[in-house]
Formats: structure tokens, C-alpha cells, sequence
């Protein structure tokens, strides 16, 4: 923390910032100390990445200022912010995959022509932050091959290689596994102990107080409220999140297993480097039960819905729908829809969402022939209304059919997807990551969701990267380890450390 007296390193005062009707951040201040971790919490649609936006340069404010150390500044690109010290880790990483680490951490400071000259300093400086903070990695990896943990070092690397002093993490937790979390809460500590300074922007309450010194609260675009972190509960930064208490999602009624929908046998899959992701893998779906998958990413889940999906096609084995028997080389996602499968992929920006296109065009994808649309001439006013109706049932914020997906923030985005498929009523509902990057007020609704639809028949697998929810909502959890089935485990009989021993292969090399 900062000298008593001292300038906050970073101040944000009457920051205003409206899209057309919709007013994104209200009359926002807040500071920023020397040497201090801030989280930032909020509902989706609060006006976080609104707020993030205008401090990195991406969007211009209609209203207020910014000060570092006293002095008010000017940042009107990305470009202004790097050169004030201040770095930014997106939600979605910013690198190229086909590149080294140290290319990537190279690119956009290269230094001339020259780039032996470039690599050389790159090569220094990460060998002094690796000395420094224990970020050691090796510079001539690609990126492409490296997990997701690390992968979000080097996005760390990037910014403090450019000589950040003010560090901006947007939900840096959403794909790690709890080791790597807490890897990365160690790093930040030590960049604080530094004198460094973290504005830490989550939905997860738990880490917000794991992590930071003080917590700001963002409430439908205005600030309301600032704690410190020593003195509050993750329910009162609930509360204070959504204007009530929060509701805990609903009990499940007794499994009451249906007749077998899905049935996959010896599932096979390489990638384009011939490396197994899959090996030999089988699964029943029972209708009226959730079964869960639980796995370190990378292991084969995304592999698994992708293929049950129709996305990727397996190298060998057998499908069944229902009892029919389905030509496994043939299927893809318009076959799936037919057999009644819905599909809410892990990744909704490369899969769920057309950011360019509006939110109506984005509440049908993948359904633009229902007659509900008008069919094969298309009716631009029953689109939108039938996406106001979705919004409004899914609270998805704002209210606005034609504004593009690119404006809505994360987990509104995930709520039209959600809605977008659950609607349906599927017979078989494939769903990767359903809460990430939503807020807890929502995530309860959509932990409520899903229990209903499984109460109505409907079978449902789940993948997760959070073990609690995994444990919450599953009849049956499956655990993945480097493309096989390791173990199968009921919610009542294991827990969040067995599993956990489990993904990463303890468990089995004990065995």
C-alpha cells in the first residue's frame, strides 16, 4: 500500500459514459493506491469492461477525468496507456499461437529491423522477470502448446516486459484450475509487494477476498460501494452486487434415471499433429440426469462435446440416439439439432456468437429456418421480438435486439446463449462452461435452470473448470485424465480433492 498522504497511483473521477439510450458507467469514481490490489465486482452488464475500456484507451468517455500520481492525463488509445505504465490482461488472451513466447512478448516492441537485436533484449528481460517474480517459461515454446496457465503468464509477461505499473486483469481466474489460481494470486502479491498496482475485475466473490486489499462494487453502471476486504463476507459483496440477498440455487429432486438417450462408444480423436486427445472413450446419457465432466483443460472434454455436437468427427466407434443407431462419419451440428441435441459450446465467442452480427441475428443461430422466423424469408420484426422475449426471460442486458454482441458484456453474451439453446426444451442438452464469466446472480438462476430442465427428462451433460459446480449439480461425475475416462464418482461420495488428485493423475498413478 502507499505512503499515508501519498497521490493514488491511479484515479478514475466522474467517469460517464453512454451508447445511444443505454447509459454504460454513471458518475464513476474510484483510486487506486501504490503497491495495492483493488478488486472490481459486478453483475453482468454492471459497466466493468465499459470502465476497463475507457482506462485502456479502447473507448472514449463522454465525461470525467483520469489522474496517475496527481496529474490528470489523457489516454486516447492503448498505445497512450502502455506508455503510462498501465497493461491490461484480457479475458479472451491477446497472443498468436503459432509464435514462440518470446516472439509474442516481442511483438509491437521490436525495436527496429533488426529483430536479433529485439530478441536478445526480449531474452534478457524475461530471464530477469523469471529471476525477479519466478516467471520462468521457456522463450522458444509455442504458444499454441502451452496450458492455459501458462498461457496467461505470458500474457502477464507482455505487459510487464512494456514496463506496466498498473496492471488491469479482467476475470483472470475463468480458465484455470485452483492451482494455477493460486499461483496467480501469489504473483500478484509479489508485484504488489513491488509497488506495483492490480485493479482485479471478477465474478467470483471468493477470490475477490482471497486477493485484494479492497473491493469496489459496480451496480447497473453506477459505483456504490467500496470494502475492505479484511471486513466483509461474500455474501454482504453479493447483496451489494445485485440490491438483495442472493438466492442459492434450488435443491435437486431424487434421480429418477430414464431410458439410455446417448450412447457413445470408443470415441477416438487425434489433432492435426497426430497427439491422442481422445482414446477409446464411452459414455451413456441417461435422460432426467446430469452427468458431469470434470478434467484440467486439455485433457479431452472439449473433444467429447465437440464430437457429441457434430463439430468434430471421431476417427472410429459408434453413436446412438435414442436407440438409433447414427452414421458417426455423416454427423454434424444440423444432424444433432434434428436428433434433438442442443449445444452450448465452451468457448462462445469462436463458437456461440457472431460478435459483428446484432443480438437478434445471434438468438437464432443455428434455428433461422423455424417457422417462428418466417422460415426461408426471414421476418426482421418476429426476430426481434422473439429476442426481446429471450432477453427479458434471461435478464439479458440491455433490452437492445439490434445492438451488436460485441457490446454486451461476457455473461450477458452467455445468457443469450444459454437461452438461446435451453428454449428449446432439448432432449439432450451439451453444455461446456455455462457460468463463466457470470455474475453470482445469475449463475444461481442458471444452476436453477438447468436442475429444471433436468427435472423435465431432459439428459444433460456438463464440462467445467469449477469443481463446485460440478458437485452441485451432477447425478454422476466422470473425470478426465490425458483423453480417457479415469474414474466415475457420485456428488454424496467423493469430494473437491479427490477429484481434483483425480484430473491431474495423482490418484491413478497411486493406483
Amino acid at each position: 500500500m502507499s505512503a499515508l498522504g501519498a497521490a493514488p497511483a491511479l484515479e478514475l473521477i466522474g467517469i460517464c459514459k453512454r451508447f445511444g439510450g443505454v447509459v454504460a458507467n454513471r458518475d464513476i469514481s474510484l483510486s487506486l493506491a501504490r503497491g495495492e490490489i483493488l478488486g472490481l465486482v459486478g453483475e453482468n452488464g454492471a459497466g466493468k469492461s465499459t470502465l476497463m475500456s475507457i482506462l485502456y484507451g479502447m473507448t472514449r468517455a463522454d465525461a470525467g477525468d483520469i489522474r496517475m500520481t496527481g496529474e490528470p492525463v489523457r489516454i486516447r488509445s492503448p498505445r497512450d496507456a502502455i506508455a503510462r505504465g498501465i497493461g491490461m490482461v484480457h479475458q479472451h488472451f491477446m497472443l498468436v499461437d503459432t509464435m514462440s513466447v518470446l516472439d509474442n512478448v516481442m511483438l509491437g516492441v521490436e525495436g527496429g529491423a533488426l529483430l536479433s537485436r529485439g530478441r536478445a533484449r526480449t531474452r534478457a528481460m524475461l530471464a530477469a522477470l523469471a529471476r525477479d517474480y519466478g516467471l520462468s517459461i521457456d522463450p522458444g515454446a509455442r504458444v499454441g502448446d502451452l496450458s492455459v496457465g501458462l498461457r496467461q503468464r505470458v500474457e502477464i509477461l507482455k505487459i510487464l516486459a512494456r514496463g506496466a505499473r498498473i496492471l488491469v486483469l479482467d476475470e483472470p481466474t475463468a480458465t484455470l484450475t485452483p492451482g494455477e489460481a493460486a499461483d496467480l494470486f501469489r504473483l500478484l502479491r509479489q508485484l504488489a509487494n513491488a509497488g506495483a498496482s492490480v485493479l482485479f475485475i471478477t465474478h467470483k466473490l471468493s477470490e475477490a477476498i482471497a486477493v485484494t486489499d479492497r473491493i469496489g462494487v459496480l451496480r447497473r453502471g453506477e459505483y456504490v460501494a467500496t470494502f475492505n476486504t479484511a471486513n466483509v463476507t461474500t455474501d454482504e459483496l453479493g447483496e451489494a452486487m445485485v440490491g438483495r440477498r442472493v438466492i442459492a440455487p434450488v435443491e435437486k429432486a431424487p434421480l429418477e434415471r430414464g431410458r439410455v438417450m446417448l450412447e457413445a462408444r470408443d470415441l477416438t480423436w487425434r489433432d492435426p499433429d497426430g497427439h491422442a486427445r481422445l482414446a477409446s472413450l464411452s459414455i451413456d446419457l441417461h435422460e432426467g440426469e446430469i452427468v458431469g465432466i470434470a478434467g484440467v483443460a486439455g485433457n479431452g472434454q472439449t473433444e467429447v462435446l465437440e464430437i457429441l455436437a457434430g463439430m468434430k468427427r471421431s476417427a472410429s466407434g459408434s453413436l446412438a440416439i435414442d436407440g438409433d443407431a447414427v452414421d458417426i462419419a455423416r454427423f454434424d451440428p444440423a444432424r444433432a439439432r434434428k436428433h434433438g441435441i442442443a449445444h452450448i459450446p465452451e468457448d462462445r465467442l469462436k463458437q456461440g456468437v457472431v460478435v459483428a452480427f446484432g443480438a437478434s441475428e445471434n438468438a437464432m443461430l443455428g434455428y433461422q429456418r423455424d417457422r417462428a422466423y418466417g422460415a426461408r424469408l426471414l421476418i426482421p420484426e418476429a426476430i426481434r421480438q422473439k429476442c426481446r422475449a429471450l432477453m427479458d426471460d434471461w435478464d439479458v442486458r440491455p433490452v437492445e435486439p439490434d445492438l451488436p454482441m460485441a457490446r454486451f458484456s461476457g455473461g450477458n453474451q452467455q445468457k443469450l446463449v444459454l437461452g438461446r439453446e435451453v428454449e428449446r426444451s432439448p432432449s439432450i442438452l451439451l453444455v461446456g462452461q455455462p457460468t463463466r464469466g457470470v455474475d453470482v446472480g445469475s449463475i444461481a438462476e442458471i444452476h436453477r435452470r438447468l436442475v429444471v430442465l433436468r427435472d423435465a427428462r431432459c439428459a444433460i451433460l456438463l464440462v467445467s473448470v469449477e469443481l463446485d459446480e460440478i458437485l452441485a449439480l451432477s447425478d454422476r461425475i466422470l473425470v478426465m485424465h490425458a483423453g480417457r475416462i479415469v474414474a466415475e464418482r457420485k456428488p454424496a461420495e467423493t469430494t473437491a480433492r479427490e477429484i481434483g488428485l483425480l484430473m491431474t493423475g495423482v490418484m491413478e498413478r497411486a493406483a
